[in-house]
Parts: C-alpha cells; structure tokens; sequence
C-alpha cells in the first residue's frame, strides 16, 4: 500500500497464501453446515445477462454499456467501460449475479466510466498492471459491502491462490486440476480454474499467471486503506478511489489535483459508497471489533455479553 512517509496506510497482516490457506479450511469446516441452505438451482447465462443488463441500464443513465456472451471466455465475466461479457454455457447462482453487479458494473466498469469523463488525465479509464490489485481489490470489497461475497467465493478465489503457488513450485497442468476436484469443484470448473492459472505459462510447471493472488491481497489491502479513512476522519478520500483507475497511493499523490479540480471527483459511486452513514457504521464497527481476540472468549462468554 501506501509508504508510511506519506502517513498513508499499509498492512502487516498474513501473507496472500496463509489468508487463503484459512479460508479454505474456514469453508470446508462450514461446508455441510451450509450446503443445506443453498439453492438448489442455477440460473442460465441468458437470464443473468438480461437482469444485468436491466440494472446496468437503470443505474447508468445517459451511458451504452452492453451485457454479452462469450463462448470463448475463461472467467466468468470480464468489463470495459462499454461493455461487459459473459461466459456462455454456465451456471450462475444468485450470489454469481449478485457478484457480477457488484464487482465487474460497479466498480470496473464504473471506474472506466469516471476515468473517460476526467477534463485532463483522460487516462485514468484504462487498467495498467499498477492499478490491478486496487482494482480488484476494490471489487472485491464492493461484492462484501453488499452482501454478495458468499463463502463459496472465497474458496474459489483462495484456492486459486494456492494452486498458483502449487505451480510455481512445479505442479503441472493436470495435478493443478487435480488438486481443484480434490477441492470440491466440478470437472468444469476445475479446467477453467486451472486455465486461469496456466495463462501463458507451460503447462509442466514452475511459473504460472499470478494475477489471481491479488484478489485476496487487494482485498486486505484496500479494506484497510477504507479503515484508515475513517479512523483519520478521511472518508472523502474512499470516495476519490472511484474517479478512475487507480492505485491506493495515487489518492494521496493527486491530493491537490483533486484540491483545484483537475482530478474530478467520481460521477457514478457504486450503491453502497453512496449511502456513507451505512458505510462508516460498518467500518466503525470493524474497526472495534478488531480489539476483541476470539481465541481468548469462551463460549460462556458470549451468554453474559462478553
């Protein structure tokens, strides 16, 4: 994150592969727990893309932004600031599509939104390998913020992490898929999974895509950035992340951009950015409950109110 010089924020918390590492073992601990309550259907590609096209064309007005399928896509869905596609012949659940509005309409797109209408750095609309773990990261957040980052999201997005490290350390093509079935996933997934791992790299191991380790690291990152945004009084600055494609130290690098205009704060803040009372209590509280140390309350603890 941002140097300490700057009086900025930055995180000395686990490493990418120990947090996904514990929410995997969080989710397999949960699994039959909550395998019950899931629902027992999938959506088709063709119905998540007109409900997303609906709310797309609802919250965006006055900008074309198409909601497509894509046979030949590796991910579920992928944006631009006109567009974003979909992978054909895919399930979706609620919470994928709940998830697909919140991190690939509100924020990516979103953001290339902002970033096309800026007066002077008309290059705040496009993505640079700097500004991804941000982007994703804020993406990520958007899908928490809003209720729609289930469990199950989690484990796919850390056991990428681990399968990344398995092949940087020499696991190949097939035991990469191997180790996502052992995992719980389906064969389907567990291809693309393992595609999404091998991009561009051999398939006999020792190197892999490693863009998927900075979900989580994002995550963390700019979860903290919007802590310290509060604790500091700051929350103007979670705002300006939004103007367009950024890292966590351009908000503090731009400052007086920002300050005399030619920076523009964001047109389009995703829903829950916009309601900020509901924003700071959840951070307030985060923030509090940081302090408590679950290790050391028992459970009779919880029955007299800690």
């Amino acid at each position: 994150m941002c140097s300490a010089a700057t009086g900025s924020p930055h995180t000395n918390g686990p490493t990418n592969l120990e947090a996904a590492r514990h929410f995997v073992d969080l989710a397999d601990e949960l699994d039959q727990e909550l395998r019950s309550a899931e629902a027992s259907y999938v959506l088709p590609a063709e119905q998540v893309q007109q409900e997303l096209q609906q709310a797309i064309d609802a919250f965006f007005v006055g900008h074309s932004i198409r909601v497509e399928l894509d046979a030949n896509l590796i991910a579920k869905a992928a944006a631009s600031p006109t567009r974003i596609r979909l992978r054909t012949n895919t399930g979706f659940s609620e919470y994928d599509r709940n998830q697909l509005l919140m991190h690939e309409a509100f924020v990516h797109t979103l953001t290339g939104l902002n970033g096309r209408e800026q007066p002077v750095l008309k290059s705040m609309a496009r993505g640079a390998p700097r500004t991804t773990a941000t982007q994703e990261g804020l993406a990520t957040l958007s899908e928490m913020l809003s209720g729609a980052m289930d469990i199950g999201r989690m484990k796919r997005i850390s056991l990428r992490i681990i399968a990344i490290d398995k092949a940087i350390h020499g696991a190949d093509f097939i035991e990469v898929f191997r180790f996502f079935i052992e995992s719980g996933q389906s064969d389907i997934d567990s291809f693309t999974s393992a595609q999404r791992v091998f991009r561009g790299v051999p398939l006999s191991g020792g190197g892999a895509f490693t863009k998927d380790t900075v979900y989580l690291h994002g995550l963390l990152a700019v979860h903290t950035f919007f802590r310290w945004c509060l604790r500091h009084r700051q929350l103007a600055r979670a705002r300006q992340l939004f103007a367009g494609k950024m890292a966590l130290e351009d908000v503090f690098a731009l400052e007086s951009q920002f300050a005399n205009g030619a920076v523009a704060a964001p047109g389009f803040l995703p829903p829950w950015m916009q309601r900020a009372n509901g924003l700071a209590g959840m951070l307030a509280f985060s923030l509090f409950v940081n302090k408590i140390r679950l290790d050391n309350v028992a459970a009779d603890d919880l029955v007299l109110g800690l």
